[in-house]
């Protein structure tokens, strides 16, 4: 990649090899790339049907390349968004994905990835119904979104709290780390509550929350440590909604639909939501082609737009989460 990373996701991904034509005009063949898939071919997930893991790296010119930490591809080889698909099973409701292609120095396709926003079952029949360019990009960004659902309360400088779906553009919103600040952009999307686009629901009192927070997987929640119980050795860290996930007071909520806000401020600070800290909409070259042009210019115009997104505090790995009770570790360090 030319330019220094800025961004980095990990999407549940399929190696084309395992997502077959089982009949059709390309049957036998894997998924291939937009100009050789054919309309009504039937795929089918050879078993065993577990995504591994695609670190996914953008620059801050909009390309894409392997990142650090995953299972699939070559490190640091270039990647292309290529298409986005729609999967009609046997039985249940679509499917929507996309297909993403690695590329060696010669610009010779080394991997064809399948990246599904809801969970793929074995053995079932999916029909593609659907293969265009155009929504790719912003199927992506839902992807790399952080954001807060319906019904959230996020608190103004007055200190009183309005539901998230009442804010205004120019509404002003305390932040933690500048306090009072003019509120930039609101996003609005509407997906089903599967796979990669369920929410994750923090029950009231489980992080200090006042009622219950739910908030996309890769959500960064503050917390401030008064006393290190985790061992990070910083006392600012986020952690990942995802990360929290221990199905008792933090639990993922797969199902139905859910509306999605995002809040963009000139520059990516951390507000309140049901009484706790987390952070807003953070511009990455992932989400910035969804935004409308005017938001854009207005943003990178101001000098501040430039912060980076770790210089609030410790990304906690998931590995230093992987304990029972780690969300009540989080709790206790908060308060002592």
């Amino acid at each position: 990649m030319s330019t220094k990373q800025q961004a980095m996701q990990t999407i549940p991904a399929y190696p084309a090899e395992q997502f077959c034509v089982e009949i059709g005009a390309n049957m036998g063949d894997s998924l291939g790339v937009y100009d050789e898939l054919i309309l009504d071919d039937l795929y089918q997930l050879a078993p065993p049907a577990h995504p591994r893991r695609l670190a996914l790296a953008s620059s801050a010119d909009g390309e894409f390349c392997v990142g650090q930490g995953g299972e699939l591809g070559t490190e640091g080889a270039a990647l292309h968004l290529d298409c986005a698909l729609t999967l009609m099973p046997s039985a249940g409701d679509n499917v929507e994905a996309l297909v993403m292609v690695e590329v060696d120095a010669q610009n010779m396709i080394s991997g064809i990835f399948l990246l599904p926003l809801a969970p793929l079952m074995a053995e079932i029949s999916y029909t593609l119904v659907r293969a265009d360019r155009d929504s790719a990009r912003k199927k992506l960004a839902q992807m790399a979104f952080v954001a807060f659902t319906r019904g959230t309360r996020i608190t103004l400088s007055t200190g009183a709290q309005k539901p998230i779906e009442e804010l205004q553009p120019g509404e002003r919103i305390l932040t933690r780390d500048e306090g009072i600040q003019e509120l930039r952009w609101i996003g609005q999307s509407t997906s089903r509550a599967v796979g990669r686009m369920a929410p994750v629901l923090i029950k009231a009192g489980a992080m200090n929350n006042a009622r219950d927070l739910l908030v996309s997987p890769d959500h960064r929640l503050f917390v401030y440590q008064r006393r290190d119980e985790l061992g990070t050795g910083c006392p600012e860290l986020l952690v990942r909604a995802r990360d929290l996930v221990n199905g008792d007071t933090v639990v993922l909520q797969d199902g139905g639909f859910v509306d999605y806000f995002q809040l963009l401020f000139d520059r990516h600070h951390i507000i309140y939501a049901e009484g706790i800290a987390a952070e807003s909409l953070y511009l990455d070259p992932m989400v910035r082609p969804t935004l409308p042009n005017e938001v854009i210019e207005k943003i990178t115009a101001n000098p501040l737009g430039t912060q980076r997104r770790d210089s609030h505090g410790l990304e906690v790995e998931k590995s230093l989460l992987d304990l029972p009770n780690a969300v009540d570790l989080l709790k206790r360090s908060s308060l002592r």
